[in-house]
């Protein structure tokens, strides 16, 4: 049993480091570019009078920046080597967010809308499992990482979140002009990026009844389509918004559009967000670093009454909580992380999952806890935003809701835990 960092892991974090001091701070701080990271973040960010979606400048920021990491063989690097990654692991992938989240604010790595130079891309996987064609395969792998294909997740719908597998959205086999496909109907919510995705991942029952696992189908609905209507973007805590509720009435797609096998949709879903939960839980973990390390600066420097904060007890064990909690999650995430990749993927769910969750969901209420800490040792300039602690609280705390609200990943690792599901199934409580 070896925790010491691999020494070729440690070179790449050096090598990514140095990458981004000699080519991505000049563009972050070039034509007043800063502005999207100091205190006129949210309003740099946001178009306000066109649905609060992000600015156009914004964005092509992020792309010049995603661009050129691209070009220098970074961004792509949890891609499997055929589609121009290099094959990253899922540990490698933990220690890279961390190591980024750890470092404040910057066009390196903004988690508002997933941007980093390494990119995270659960739907690689997602279509290099699922894909029902080589040909569907190659169009939305390859076609994303050239920006030809951009695909938005609809699985929430208006009246059921957590509940997915109660979803109204309905798909019945209709053939058109001679070709068999689906008729959709319902709506989703939440189905972040539909202001440029080409497609929408669309999860309909097919069959079965309300509470089934099986009978759910994914369906790759293209945007726009006849019938397909953006309804509104709900604004959030942390602007800008890209989560709009979409209306599907009467939409129709061919059955080439099915993405995996008629009625195992739930799998497509828990195999996209095992990914997401682990990547998330290290950046979360990283970001509470942030808050906790300058806090720790702050209080030694901050001198009220003569003397350096540090030295009142009071500022001093709610940190020594914070990072003692940071060093035994890392632990936990990195050994998940590793769990892993060596566990075929399918199997994930089955074996790994509440393990998963134990990181997700304690990251996420860590680093709101490490964020409200930092505004408070910092006093009035920590709530300002001057500094990026409320910037960072209001992202993360979205992560206690999203991909699974942290009482549902709570019920998943009870759900193992008293062995209803995972490894220990029908095994407790047996003499």
């Amino acid at each position: 049993m070896d925790f010491a960092m691999p020494a070729d892991l440690q070179a790449y974090l050096d090598e990514l480091d140095a990458f981004i001091e000699a080519e991505i701070k000049p563009i972050e701080l070039a034509d007043d570019n800063i502005r999207f990271f100091d205190h006129r973040r949210e309003h740099a960010r946001t178009d306000w009078d066109n649905q609060g979606l992000p600015r156009h400048e914004w964005e092509q920021l992020l792309k010049q920046a995603t661009r050129k990491a691209d070009a220098a063989g970074h961004w792509r690097f949890s891609a499997p080597k055929k589609y121009g990654g290099k094959g990253g692991s899922n540990l490698w992938m933990a220690v890279i967010r961390e190591h980024f989240a750890a470092q404040g604010l910057g066009l390196h790595n903004d988690l508002q809308n997933e941007h980093s130079i390494v990119g995270n891309f659960p739907f690689v996987e997602m279509f290099e499992q699922f894909a029902t064609s080589e040909e569907q395969k190659q169009e939305f792998i390859l076609g994303g990482f050239e920006g030809r294909r951009r695909t938005a997740f609809g699985l929430t719908e208006p009246d059921h979140g957590s509940d997915a597998t109660h979803m109204e959205t309905r798909a019945v086999r209709e053939t058109r002009d001679g070709v068999e496909g689906w008729r959709i109907d319902g709506a989703k919510m939440w189905t972040t990026g539909m202001h440029v995705a080409t497609h929408c991942a669309t999860f309909c029952r097919t069959s079965g009844n309300d509470g089934d696992a099986k009978g759910i189908t994914c369906l790759l609905v293209p945007n726009p389509s006849p019938g397909l209507k953006i309804e509104e973007y709900l604004w959030t805590f942390n602007m800008p918004t890209d989560h709009p509720r979409v209306s599907f009435t009467d939409v129709w797609v061919p059955d080439s559009a099915r993405l995996g096998p008629e009625g195992g949709g739930l799998s497509i879903a828990q195999s996209f967000v095992h990914q997401n939960r682990i990547r998330q839980a290290a950046s979360s973990l990283g970001a509470a670093v942030y808050c906790i390390e300058e806090s720790v600066r702050y209080a030694r420097e901050r001198k009220p009454f003569g003397e350096a904060l540090a030295k009142n007890q009071a500022i001093q064990f709610p940190l020594v909580e914070l990072a003692t909690q940071a060093e035994m999650l890392r632990l936990l995430i990195r050994k998940t992380a590793w769990d892993m990749d060596n566990t075929p993927h399918k199997e994930i769910e089955r074996t790994l999952s509440d393990k998963v969750s134990m990181c997700n969901y304690w990251a996420n209420r860590l680093v709101c806890e490490a964020a409200d800490r930092a505004m408070q040792v910092h006093g009035g300039i920590g709530y300002s935003r001057h500094k990026p602690f409320e910037h960072i609280y209001r992202h993360h705390r979205r992560y206690r809701i999203t991909e699974g609200a942290e009482e549902i990943q709570m019920r998943k690792v009870a759900a193992y835990l008293f062995g209803y599901l995972g490894p220990r199934k029908g095994t407790l409580g047996k003499v």
